[in-house]
């Protein structure tokens, strides 16, 4: 899959761009803060129908502005594909498909299959447990409509059962009701997550030790209350305890993802370049993930990451990127270190560009 063109409107600091990209590298170069991962940024949000970072839509328009555009034009397995969305402030975003406006926003999810690399991706190490469930989920979801369904409908019963909480209702049939559905859609959740990190971590062991040529073995070890037993069952016997309490406090909103080092957990033993090492083999493996059991490549966007990394790694993701598992890819970096290194090495096409106060500019050639 590849995304031929973008054009944008009023998305964050980019007032105004239309930018035709290479079928296989791009390379973005300029200054902290003038937009290189705005325009990132805004590949995600055709995507995902979100910021990269969970921005509000209402902070992505600029300021003075009332809504901001964007549009891609993708070369999907030699289809073309156009997508559109606009946000206007206090209102419904919109979001089209071939000039056809979605029902639901779900509908879109795992249409354009992508991972982004990012420096805000420090949080899936040493932020909370809801950062690695989304992490699993933006997996799971990209390549499977039940699963995501499942999720939705999880969300759903767990917002009216904790209303009912909150409420102090008493009712022990409303909540049995939903207790069930949570139950069902519950245990859904918890298989195919456990599948995918079983699936899924020894892929990622391969490519760390790929990157920092070591031994050092990185392991996800995924915990979770289902696996005690029925959820519906844990549910009833809680009841009254999470009236108390206001909220539910089982269930597979509570999963936790420990992400370890030698057995260790990395949070607590990891230094700056093996979390970064560790955050990278991490993207770079759902990658590979969704291109085996996904219908096209995805697009790997790479902002910024080669900050705080030795030359040996930046080699070994150099070399990597380059190989031909690989399908389109969009790289940021302050410096021409990197990227003319990754230019030189590799024997693909690429675009260059420079950005500056919002303003995306084509570059001829490498300086």
């Amino acid at each position: 899959m590849i995304l031929k063109k973008l054009s944008i409107l009023n998305y964050k600091n980019i007032l105004q761009a239309e930018v035709s990209f290479s079928p296989e590298i791009n390379c973005f170069f300029g200054n902290n803060g003038m937009g290189k991962t705005n325009l990132l940024d805004a590949v995600h949000y055709l995507s995902f129908c979100k910021s990269h970072i969970n921005t509000p839509d209402s902070q992505l328009i600029n300021n003075g502005q009332d809504m901001c555009v964007l549009q891609g034009n993708y070369d999907y397995e030699g289809r073309e594909e156009e997508i559109f969305c606009a946000i206007r402030r206090r209102q419904r975003k919109q979001f089209k498909r071939n000039k056809k406006e979605y029902d639901k926003l779900s509908e879109h999810i795992g249409l354009l299959p992508l991972v982004m690399v990012s420096p805000a991706d420090s949080e899936l190490i040493q932020g909370g447990s809801e950062e690695r469930r989304r992490f699993v989920d933006v997996i799971i979801s990209q390549q499977d409509k039940p699963y995501l369904h499942a999720l939705i409908q999880y969300n759903k019963a767990l917002l009216q059962r904790n209303s009912l909480l909150k409420d102090q209702c008493t009712d022990a049939s409303l909540y049995e009701v939903l207790e069930m559905q949570l139950d069902m859609y519950g245990r859904m959740v918890y298989e195919k997550r456990k599948m995918l990190v079983n699936d899924f971590t020894p892929i990622f062991n391969e490519y760390y030790q790929t990157i920092c040529r070591s031994t050092e073995q990185v392991g996800l070890r995924y915990i979770s209350q289902l696996e005690k037993g029925s959820l519906a069952d844990m549910l009833a016997a809680n009841r009254e305890r999470d009236r108390i309490l206001g909220y539910t406090s089982t269930g597979i909103h509570k999963d936790e993802l420990e992400m370890t080092l030698n057995d260790y957990l990395i949070r607590r033993v990891g230094s700056q370049g093996q979390n970064k090492t560790y955050l990278i083999a991490l993207k770079l493996a759902q990658y590979v993930f969704l291109s085996r059991r996904g219908q096209a490549r995805p697009i790997l966007l790479l902002d910024d990451i080669f900050d705080k990394l030795d030359a040996d790694r930046v080699e070994q993701i150099v070399k990597l990127v380059s190989g031909d598992q690989f399908g389109q890819i969009f790289i940021t970096d302050t410096n021409r270190k990197y990227l003319d290194a990754i230019l030189q090495s590799i024997d693909h096409g690429y675009a260059l560009f420079r950005v500056e106060q919002g303003e995306v500019q084509p570059m001829e050639e490498a300086e």
